[in-house]
């Protein structure tokens, strides 16, 4: 695919924040919640494919998409388009109790992935907890079972019950609780962590066997587990992709005992792993996936796709004013449309960019892994000498980064996540490797 932005470089103009975008944040401070992380002082103003102006004129090479949500990049013209055309037809009419035509076009193609699955059924929401909330409901109400269990470092939203399935950090949680009764966590296999002598795929059996030991055993009788939720590949716990032989386990652990396997691919799904949904990349065919973030190119937009035999619930059990907004649905076909036709390229820039970052790891050894596939990709920062996380340099690379000209993300205890939007190509990796380089040259790693 033809790159449309492939003569765009960073350009920074004034200070960082420029006059502007301080009197911006300024007006900012005085009334945004105290909750807000605010990662670093970008203002923006308008973007076009992987790069974003702020409103200074300074220009940044985007290689976070707003943490993996701009799919198509900005301004996408076939995005854009259909945006336009939706909202001079209807912006809202409610899809709990009416019908847009966008809506079935939707679910029609979201249905059609993951074939493994079978036949499915799909329910829309605004966002990824609302998604992980409906799932958790569905699972419940087709399995008459109560019980929860998902994973150290796991993030799944952050109202009452997709946080009471959160464990990546504890702040997270901190003074919210009590949580809802019934969820159990469970050792997500690193393979970074894999003991000498023991293959990665044996090393995930290992954390099934753990399942049965320390869960069934001693704390829930799987009888009572009505789902065990994933994410097939963690987001903020670090991007850490798991043996396939976990994923697979956790399939064959649920058929044994009735228990529903939901892939949470609220971050990973949407061609981001090269494959549509990661559940095609690892050849798992869970019960229910949740989908958002890149769903919509940054319209605001979730999804439950369930095994028809799984959607069980009655009429008026759940819905949705906003979900499946006319406007939204229409953003999220023409993102599905054209990524589809992304995904070879997706794995062939995404394994030109590991590569790449294996090469600076070659030359700053404060990099000690680089893993992922497709554009999702974590580059692990550690003390070479003690083999700890450096989360204060990760935070000092992002700043330095970002008054260079790149915008970065952390995540886990350090770890970059590189998930541009889904149109990124080799012009943009290099200068992505170019100044993420210097940068780590003008640190001293």
């Amino acid at each position: 695919m033809k790159n449309q932005t492939s003569s765009l470089m960073p350009i920074i103009k004034t200070e960082i924040p420029g006059p502007l975008g301080r009197e911006i944040i300024k007006r900012d401070a005085k009334f945004a919640s105290p909750s807000l992380i605010k990662e670093y002082a970008l203002v923006a103003d308008r973007g076009q494919g992987c790069f974003i102006d702020d409103v200074d004129g300074n220009r940044f090479l985007d290689m976070m998409a707003g943490i993996a949500v701009s799919s198509t990049g900005y301004a996408h013209p076939h995005v854009t388009g259909a945006v336009k055309e939706a909202i001079d037809r209807v912006w809202h009419i409610c899809g709990t109790d009416f019908y847009t035509e966008s809506y079935a076009r939707l679910m029609e193609k979201l249905g059609s992935y993951v074939p493994q699955m079978g036949n499915k059924k799909v329910f829309l929401a605004n966002t990824g907890t609302e998604a992980i909330e409906g799932a958790m409901k569905l699972a419940r109400y087709h399995t008459k079972r109560k019980g929860f269990m998902s994973f150290y470092g796991g993030f799944h939203g952050r109202t009452l019950g997709a946080l009471s399935l959160t464990a990546s950090k504890v702040k997270y949680r901190d003074n919210f609780g009590p949580f809802i009764p019934g969820v159990v966590h469970g050792r997500f296999p690193n393979p970074s962590e894999c003991p000498d002598g023991m293959s990665t795929e044996e090393f995930g059996l290992k954390a099934i066997d753990d399942i049965k030991t320390t869960i069934f055993d001693r704390v829930m009788a799987p009888s009572e587990l009505a789902a065990i939720f994933v994410e097939p590949i963690q987001g903020e716990g670090g991007y850490i992709t798991p043996p396939r032989s976990f994923l697979k386990g956790l399939r064959y652990l649920c058929d044994q005992h009735g228990i529903l396997l939901v892939f949470d691919e609220i971050q990973s799904g949407v061609g981001r792993t090269g494959h549509m949904f990661a559940a095609e990349y690892f050849d798992v065919a869970p019960d229910i996936i949740t989908s958002a973030k890149g769903l919509g190119s940054g319209m605001p937009i979730g999804a439950i796709l369930a095994k028809e035999s799984v959607m069980t619930w009655g009429r008026g059990t759940h819905g949705s004013t906003f979900g499946g907004n006319n406007v939204s649905c229409a953003a999220a076909v023409a993102t599905l449309e054209v990524v589809e036709k992304m995904l070879p390229d997706i794995r062939d820039n995404g394994a030109y960019l590991t590569q790449c970052l294996k090469n600076l790891a070659a030359v700053h050894p404060i990099i000690a892994d680089v893993r992922g596939p497709g554009f999702m990709i974590g580059m692990e920062l550690k003390d070479p000498k003690t083999g700890l996380p450096v989360p204060e340099l990760m935070g000092e690379l992002e700043q330095l980064a970002f008054r260079k000209g790149l915008l970065l993300l952390g995540c886990g205890q350090s770890t970059i996540r590189f998930a541009p939007p889904l149109v990124c190509g080799r012009h943009e990796i290099d200068i992505a490797t170019k100044i993420l380089a210097n940068c780590l040259s003008e640190l001293n790693h």
